[in-house]
């Protein structure tokens, strides 16, 4: 992916990535640079030149930035002025890091020890969704697209081929878009009414809403069709 720096008419220059200082000051205030550090220790190895937690948050932000493979990491090099720290790492790294935490390993599982997306909307306060006390959980499945072989790419019932996760959002209402709090990872051969899935997907978005959210009747999560099962 090219990354172009253009030059106004008085001689200063504009980032094409300016807009990825909003995500790494979000970061930095939510804390989740500390904690996922943290959280990834178990993956570090003793002499690592690379840090597992950085690594991981390098991809994260080429992705937001428009990367589609690994490599695209490459673009955060692209303009180190923007990016206080630069990119420590490359794409070999982070092609290593990523096949070796997995939910499976027996050093546990990453995903359940970083900071709840409740950490970030007490930050917001009254932009909060939760301001009122509630809140609403759309869940649904996504067909996505594979244009050659990828891991769990197959046939779909619309006679496509890819993957089809299950995606679960906050509805920030008419001022603002749904905000993702979990994804299943399925085929693309995956049911739409499959009642376990459904069930973790709800499970793993109301781990990611504060505590008072979670108890007693202040979530409501809707689905379609898929998820009128009795299960």
């Amino acid at each position: 992916m090219a990354i172009t720096e253009l030059a106004l008419n008085n001689g200063e220059r504009l980032h094409s990535q300016a807009g990825s200082v909003l995500l790494a000051e979000m970061v930095r205030k939510s804390s989740l640079n500390t904690a996922i550090l943290v959280a990834l220790t178990p993956w570090r190895k003793q002499r690592a030149v690379h840090d597992p937690g950085k690594i991981l948050l390098d991809v994260a932000l080429a992705v937001a930035l428009g990367g589609g493979c690994l490599a695209d990491i490459g673009m955060l090099r692209a303009e180190p002025d923007v990016r206080p720290g630069g990119l420590r790492s490359h794409s070999l790294p982070c092609h290593r890091q990523t096949r070796r935490i997995r939910p499976e390993s027996p050093r546990g599982d990453p995903g359940r020890t970083f900071p709840s997306t409740g950490r970030v909307w007490e930050l917001a306060g009254a932009n909060s969704p939760a301001t009122d006390g509630q809140v609403i959980v759309d869940i649904g499945g996504v067909l996505t697209l594979a244009h050659s072989e990828k891991q769990d790419a197959t046939a779909t019932r619309k006679k496509t081929f890819g993957h089809h996760p299950l995606v679960a959002f906050v509805d920030h209402g008419q001022a603002g878009s749904g905000e993702p709090v979990a994804s299943l990872l399925r085929p693309g051969n995956a049911g739409f009414n499959t009642a376990a899935d459904h069930i973790e997907t709800a499970r793993l978005a109301l781990a990611q809403l504060l505590k008072a959210l979670r108890l007693g009747r202040q979530t409501l999560i809707r689905t379609d069709s898929g998820g009128s099962i009795h299960a």
